[in-house]
């Protein structure tokens, strides 16, 4: 454990600890390490490793190193050091490599904090320059800038391959009666502005009332590979308001599958469910806060009110294919039990998927995306039941997206059972005769139709939730990776995902020994690793092309 002391020797003291099993990669010439010629011992090292953090103006990296597909689940924190220092030692012998070391992370938060040998160093006011630099002589600390914001104030070095003495230097100097304050030069990554709202804890890590939430889907390192551009999500819903702002100029083919015409906004008061999908999918992020997980993908909205098994109902999935959907996502399906009653007869109710919108969805899985297929996810339901008893999510070509919580729980409504794929983020209730705590966040915050009243925030909602806001949340997360990777069919996709997760609630998750989760599939989506990975196999497939 290190720590670093700001506001000086009665300061804050922030507590870091040493990452078991990433890498800080810094390059010559500021080049992508995808870029650089590397031994094959090297690159087999560092196979499936995934980017946790960038600084790119530095030519730096942070990678998490994996473990092999025959380890997972099976791994010690002493195997996660030992492959990482592997993968150090095999970094270090790269000519196009100036340094792989160390990453630390901040002990409370987990947030990669990434350091260097240099310091920041104020002397008191009053302390005449000779005595300043020989405070930093005996140091064996060099000069780098007088700093000209703050009097006797120095931005100095340490000699190359002090490493993580620097915690242990910077101290010893705040300690000098001289010092006013020092402390190691640390470097976070620079994010975007729109989804650091407390409200959007799903994709990044944040705080709500001074409590930590670091149970997300890691979205900012897909980001920094692709925002969605290009990639087109359908919402079939009960109508999305196409005139909101977060969509403007994205969206394409609208079309109300119920009316047959092409004006898919809400028709009815209640017509309130859709624009809050489509946002957590692909809203701009033009409001702080409220962006979707592909901010630039284009929305294809398709309005169904019609009943399960209409004929509206399979002619949404084929306009979806026609119209060049890359993802449909869909936020419904039979009626879900309550979930807070174990007795309620709903539970056990089975509903088979009727012919003719099964036809559709196979012709939107084979025949979409000229013969990729159209990726297809549904909600999994919010009835604490066995999703098996939906014929629609349970289906095999599709994608059964559940919830888990901001504590990495699973929610307390959410289905389960072996149809479940994998966790998307959403909102929770307290439950005490279930044991089940109280969420640490209202909900999602997303768009919602103009003018609909009692809004928290104008135009948006801070309450959005269940398997309705997991699943589009998860279509956004498809749309990166078909971005990144447009060659992928939706079988391939389905399969990225399944080695995309991370694998939350280890003991109550009660995973299978093929990494499968009863509650939460192969785990919660990590879209940093999903985008990369799907980035990766892109550029092996086509060499050296940029995409």
């Amino acid at each position: 454990m290190y720590k670093v002391t700001f506001g000086g020797k009665k300061g804050q003291t922030i507590q870091l600890k040493e990452s078991p099993d990433m890498v800080a990669i810094r390059t010559k010439k500021n080049r992508k390490l995808e870029d650089l010629k590397m031994t094959t011992r090297s690159r087999e090292v560092m196979e499936g490793n995934t980017e946790v953090a960038s600084f790119p103006e530095a030519g730096v990296t942070v990678r998490k190193v994996a473990a092999p597909a025959d380890e997972l689940g099976l791994e010690s924190a002493r195997q996660d050091t030992a492959r990482r220092d592997e993968a150090r030692a095999a970094l270090k012998q790269e000519t196009e490599i100036r340094f792989a070391g160390r990453v630390l992370q901040n002990a409370e938060s987990g947030e990669v904090m990434l350091y260097t040998e240099n310091f920041f160093v104020k002397f008191k006011d009053a302390t005449p320059e000779k005595e300043c630099l020989a405070i930093l002589d005996k140091f064996r600390l060099v000069v780098k800038s007088k700093l000209s914001f703050a009097k006797n104030a120095y931005f100095v070095a340490a000699e190359e391959g002090t490493g993580l003495e620097v915690f242990a230097i910077a101290e010893q100097i705040l300690k000098e009666r001289q010092v006013e304050y020092c402390h190691p030069e640390l470097v976070q990554e620079r994010r975007f502005k729109s989804p650091a709202h407390a409200l959007q804890w799903h994709l990044g890590i944040t705080k709500i009332a001074d409590q930590v939430i670091d149970n997300h889907v890691n979205i900012h390192p897909a980001w920094s590979i692709t925002r969605g551009m290009g990639i087109t999500i359908a919402v079939i819903d009960d109508g999305v308001d196409i005139n909101h702002p977060e969509f403007s100029g994205r969206v394409v083919h609208p079309y109300d599958a119920t009316e047959n015409n092409e004006d898919p906004r809400p028709k009815f008061d209640d017509d309130s469910h859709g624009t809050p999908c489509a946002g957590m999918a692909c809203a701009a992020g033009l409001k702080d806060g409220a962006s979707g997980t592909a901010p630039e993908a284009n929305l294809m909205p398709i309005r169904l009110r019609s009943g399960l098994g209409s004929m509206a109902e399979a002619n949404a999935f084929v306009w979806a294919a026609d119209h060049d959907a890359d993802v449909i996502s869909c936020s419904w399906g039979p009626s879900d039990g309550d979930w807070w009653n174990p007795e309620d007869p709903l539970h056990v109710k089975s509903t088979a998927l009727p012919d003719s919108t099964r036809l559709a969805m196979e012709y939107a899985l084979k025949k979409g995306r000229k013969g990729k297929g159209c990726v297809i996810l549904f909600a999994a339901g919010n009835g604490r039941e066995e999703v098996a008893n939906d014929g629609y999510c349970s289906y095999p070509g599709v994608i059964a997206v559940a919830a888990c919580n901001d504590t990495g729980k699973r929610s307390v409504y959410a289905d389960y059972g072996e149809a479940i794929w994998v966790s998307f983020p959403s909102n929770d209730y307290p439950y005490e005769d279930f044991g089940h705590p109280a969420p640490i966040s209202e909900g999602l915050r997303t768009t919602d139709r103009l003018g609909k009243p009692g809004n928290a925030d104008g135009d948006y909602t801070n309450a959005f939730g269940g398997t309705s806001g997991a699943c589009p949340g998860m279509a956004g997360v498809v749309a990166l990776i078909l971005a990144a990777n447009p060659q992928l069919t939706q079988k391939q996709v389905k399969q990225l995902i399944r080695h995309s997760c991370q694998k939350i609630d280890p003991e109550g998750g009660k995973y299978s020994k093929n990494g499968h989760s009863h509650y939460y599939g192969y785990g919660r989506i990590d879209a940093g690793k999903a985008v990369a990975s799907a980035y990766r196999r892109a550029r092996k497939a086509a060499g050296s092309r940029k995409i």
